[in-house]
């Protein structure tokens, strides 16, 4: 179980809670934006809201086997983010990513150090390991992009 704890918590810390490795997370980086920060498009970059959606994504189709369900995602609707037309919209989703992130983290902690070798789904994916390890460093990936693209919108003042 101690594994399970670790990864359970370094997957918190780049979602809910962490500043070890950059310093920042998920939802600092969130919380603090209004939804028009959230859907400003800066050149050709995705903007804040498709790479919330995008991790939170990954996050509930994986979140789905683990509650027992089948792994349905698939990587070319992994960016189709239905339109962010309110605050109402963009805190539901920012909401969503947080509650399935905690979800996330808790079945991790109660994993078996059996469970986190197993097989996950099918062997071309791996192991559940894998597979959580996968999500964090995706996490850390795109936590880069939303800092600087953060930066670049409050610097031009939006």
């Amino acid at each position: 179980m101690e594994n399970s704890r670790q990864l359970a918590s370094r997957f918190r810390e780049v979602l809910l809670n962490g500043k070890w490795i950059a310093n920042t997370n998920y939802k600092d980086q969130l919380s603090t934006l209004t939804w028009n920060q959230a859907i400003y498009k800066i050149g050709s970059l995705n903007t804040i809201a498709a790479l919330t959606y995008h991790i939170n994504y990954y996050i509930a189709g994986i979140l789905n086997v683990f509650e027992g369900g089948g792994l349905e995602i698939r990587d070319k609707y992994s960016f189709d983010l239905p339109e962010i037309r309110s605050k109402e919209d963009w805190e539901n989703l920012l909401n969503n990513l947080l509650t399935n992130s905690e979800k996330f983290a808790t079945h991790i902690e109660l994993m078996s150090a059996e469970k986190l070798e197993a097989t996950f789904i099918d062997e071309q994916y791996g192991t559940y390991r894998r597979n959580i390890e996968g999500v964090i460093e995706h996490s850390y990936y795109h936590l880069g992009q939303i800092s600087l693209i953060n930066k670049m919108i409050k610097d031009s003042g939006i």
